[in-house]
């Protein structure tokens, strides 16, 4: 099942071989607790309304991205706080770039000399992104 990001009616078909590395690192139940003056231990829980951290990263050998798409993504991540609908597990969600992580990087495959990189050179992508 291929991983699609869409933003104002534009929709980037990413690789179903990016892994989503923290998916099972969030809780949604928020809790606190520190002592009273008294030594009672205060309990303060919640639900989080927002803010599960979603991080998508390409292997070695897998899940790259062509130039173009990258150049499309880079743009995308340069406009702050906008909302894109990322459909990843048949599941759509609300996410935006996590901008304090460096929403999204890509690194070339191969090296190559300056003149070499084309729109169909190949990256190696990491996405950082928070639910809304």
């Amino acid at each position: 099942m291929t991983i699609l990001l869409t933003y104002n009616g534009t929709t980037a078909a990413l690789s179903d071989r990016l892994q989503w590395l923290d998916e099972y690192d969030w809780s949604p139940v928020e809790q606190s607790t520190e002592f009273s003056t008294t030594g009672a231990m205060l309990v303060d829980v919640a639900l989080k309304l927002a803010g599960r951290p979603i991080t998508l990263e390409g292997a070695d050998t897998a899940a790259w991205l062509t130039r173009a798409v990258c150049d499309t993504l880079q743009a995308w991540a340069s406009l702050p706080g906008i909302t894109l609908t990322l459909t990843v597990r048949g599941a759509p969600r609300a996410v935006m770039f996590d901008q304090a992580k460096k929403g999204f990087t890509a690194a070339p495959v191969w090296r190559l000399a300056d003149g070499e990189h084309t729109d169909e050179t190949l990256y190696l992508p990491t996405f950082r992104f928070l639910e809304k």
